[in-house]
């Protein structure tokens, strides 16, 4: 081998080096990224959950006591749906129910809906959706209090018929130049506690899978 190699041979070596060091280094900020994200994650899937759960109601870990189901014909959406079990000292004390309203004006509407052992809402928050702002955005508790409506209602109270909007002859109103979207939320919530209501027990007693997930 002639001198006149030499430089292109160290060049390459040197860009190699360059090339391993920074996909080492590239791979370190990832891992530390994705720990960084994973744990902010927590924490807010945890405030979302403790906005409709007080702390001192339970005991246990919500974020590890965590099943999925999947049930299209009773929830109207194929997407599986996360639920978290609250205990007190071992014993049951509610359910939230991460689920999704299909039928909003403008799309999937996701819910966080919370039932308490006997059967009552605890409360109910939006999570995340497309309506229109001014006129479906109203679901949101930052924007009016009715979502706060749902609160200690049950399968008795109302009955069947008022688990509507008023102009569905229900007992839920509507907002100002729109239906579209409070209808769809008052179906999903009604859907997820006629199924707590019919699967209570094995809600509870199922063993806990604490898959991936993203509430977001």
């Amino acid at each position: 081998m002639n001198n006149s190699t030499h430089p292109v041979l160290r060049s390459g070596l040197l860009l190699g080096l360059i090339a391993l060091l920074g996909t080492a280094l590239l791979a370190g900020v990832n891992e530390l990224t994705h720990e960084r994200i994973a744990e902010q994650e927590k924490r807010r899937i945890l405030q979302q959950l403790n906005a409709i759960l007080p702390v001192a109601s339970y005991n246990n870990n919500l974020l590890e006591d965590v099943i999925e189901i999947t049930d299209e014909a009773s929830f109207h959406h194929p997407a599986p749906v996360t639920v978290y079990r609250a205990r007190k000292d071992d014993q049951p004390v509610a359910v939230l129910m991460a689920v999704t309203a299909p039928d909003g004006y403008n799309g999937a509407i996701r819910l966080l809906a919370g039932f308490d052992h006997s059967g009552s809402v605890l409360g109910v928050r939006v999570v995340a959706h497309r309506e229109t702002p001014g006129l479906g955005d109203p679901i949101e508790v930052e924007k009016s209090d009715w979502i706060l409506s749902f609160m200690n209602k049950s399968l008795l109270d109302p009955q069947a018929e008022g688990w509507a909007v008023k102009r569905d002859g229900g007992q839920f109103d509507q907002f100002t130049g729109a239906t579209i979207s409070p209808r769809a939320v008052v179906k999903a919530v009604h859907n997820a506690l006629v199924y707590f209501d019919a699967n209570r027990q094995s809600l509870f007693d199922t063993s806990a899978t604490n898959p991936e997930r993203d509430n977001g």
